[in-house]
């Protein structure tokens, strides 16, 4: 029988087929901890334990998925968003570190303000509403999304996390929601950003899996949905309500000056970890 080590060297030496040896590492790190349910530190104690054959077997067919280029995330139904585990499908787009970064910055501005409603647009896995829910309890929180497979596995989600927040299934690009005029504090919304030119620079474990509706916008109007989430928010948000979304770092000035044309005041963008804008605010006046 094989030790967890010799596992653990095998997904690697396989992984650097596809990945640089340090990413190939963690991600074998990561397939064996799924696998194990144990965390790093736990992994690195038992290197030396004989694994069983069914574990094998599991493991084999982590990799012969991972090897044809599915995203990790998928592979194991699952991804951290700020601090919890969110079950993911290619019915939704992985949750990334950059939207947490949004996130983070909704909850500093709300965080000791009761009685507050927010809405995100655009919901995929639920990973915005069911963290600003489970983080700021006072709140009222709804998620919507056209696609009824990314609502299911968002309300499946919810009802581990959050199972206050209300999910809409919705076209935003039809219609308003049916929700009462002037009365949201915020609409967040990290909407398709990614124009259809930029696929060939894609690398193919998200341009072969993950839902091209979330991803792409066409090339002759990159701001469509920042566009249309602007104007449902003028009619949602309460006076002094805010809008947030995650943007498009090549379109950051066009962002800020479209919403300064609708309107908007006291208009911020934020730049992420890497130094890239990332993140703008505006309020609604």
């Amino acid at each position: 029988m094989q030790t967890l080590e010799a596992i653990l060297e095998h997904l690697a030496h396989q992984l650097e087929t596809l990945y640089e040896a340090p990413e190939a590492r963690t991600i074998a790190e990561w397939t064996l901890q799924h696998a194990l349910r144990v965390g790093r530190f736990e992994l690195l104690r038992r290197r030396k334990e004989e694994a069983s054959d069914e574990l094998q077997n599991q493991v084999q067919g982590y990799l012969e998925r991972l090897l044809e280029h599915e995203p990790l995330q998928y592979v194991l139904g699952e991804a951290s968003f700020y601090g919890r585990e969110f079950a993911v499908t290619p019915a939704v787009l992985i949750p990334r570190p950059e939207t947490e970064e949004l996130v983070q910055r909704v909850i500093r501005t709300y965080q000791h303000r009761p009685d507050i409603k927010l809405l995100d647009i655009g919901t995929g896995s639920g990973c915005i509403p069911i963290t600003l829910a489970a983080e700021l309890p006072n709140a009222r929180v709804w998620g919507l999304d056209i696609s009824a497979e990314a609502l299911a596995v968002a309300k499946a989600n919810g009802q581990k996390m959050a199972p206050q927040v209300a999910w809409l299934r919705h076209d935003i690009l039809q219609e308003i929601p049916a929700m009462e005029p002037e009365s949201l504090d915020a609409v967040i919304s990290n909407p398709p950003y990614v124009l259809e030119e930029e696929k060939g620079q894609m690398r193919q474990n998200v341009l072969g899996f993950e839902p091209h509706l979330a991803l792409f916008v066409p090339n002759e109007d990159p701001l469509l949905f920042y566009r249309r989430i602007a104007m449902v928010a003028q009619q949602l948000l309460k006076k002094g309500g805010k809008l947030y979304f995650e943007i498009n770092e090549r379109f950051a000035e066009e962002t800020l000056e479209m919403l300064k044309e609708m309107g908007y005041q006291e208009i911020k963008v934020y730049k992420d970890l890497r130094g890239k804008d990332r993140v703008s605010e505006a309020v609604w006046e």
